[in-house]
């Protein structure tokens, strides 16, 4: 694959991925700031329909980066950059979802834990910020979109708040087009007549300032 090199500085909104890839590629390691910041509010989005706990997603999102960033020579722009990246995105996600479930189960062995008590346990994967949580649609939306089951979640998310093709969809969840549609519908039917369509000004699982800085210079101090 051949880059392209800019004649004269651009904004990084003018800057196409795929040449700040290559220029990345060639020496550039700083543009990779662009990039965490261009999505970053996607990737949150991606993560956070898989894992709850602020915790786990703000690592999941870093480690996501860091190994794009080792993997950057393997992108050739065969898809977009947002689906190779949501991509590790999700395959780090179901690992830490996998390891939590681990640490669970065997804490439930070590105590002799019954059903009932597993149920009473303190769950790592419910989100604190909830109960300061002052706008009452987004707070009707997030907890609707929590109690869908996974593969029907990451759609939604994916689609209705991110905006995506259902072609994008597909290839970032290794799924067909046509599994992408029905696990749409049906996440649509869970949400029910007052959720089916989300308003663009609500800001479903928002991710803040305070929080795009503490990734991006995490992972800039590391690449």
């Amino acid at each position: 694959m051949e880059f392209l090199k800019l004649e004269k500085p651009a904004t990084s909104s003018q800057i196409d991925d795929i040449i700040i890839v290559g220029r990345i590629l060639c020496g550039e390691k700083k543009l990779f700031e662009v990039l965490l910041r261009r999505y970053n509010q996607t990737l949150f989005r991606v993560i956070r329909s898989y894992l709850k706990d602020p915790d786990e997603i703000q690592d999941a999102m870093q480690n996501t980066y860091l190994k794009a960033y080792d993997k950057l020579y393997q992108f050739q722009g065969q898809s977009a950059f947002s689906t190779w990246l949501i991509r590790i995105g999700i395959n780090e996600a179901l690992l830490r979802l996998n390891n939590i479930k681990k640490e669970r189960n065997l804490y439930a062995a070590s105590v002799g834990a019954t059903a009932d008590t597993i149920l009473q346990m303190p769950d790592r994967q419910m989100n604190p910020e909830k109960s300061v949580m002052r706008e009452e649609t987004q707070y009707i939306i997030e907890h609707a979109i929590d109690r869908m089951p996974e593969k029907y979640r990451a759609v939604f998310v994916l689609k209705e708040i991110e905006g995506l093709k259902n072609r994008e969809i597909a290839e970032s969840l290794e799924i067909t087009e046509s599994n992408v549609k029905v696990r749409l519908h049906r996440a649509k039917m869970i949400m029910k007549d007052a959720l089916c369509v989300l308003s663009p000004e609500t800001e479903v699982f928002g991710f803040g300032d305070r929080h795009c800085d503490a990734v991006v210079n995490f992972v800039v101090k590391r690449i």
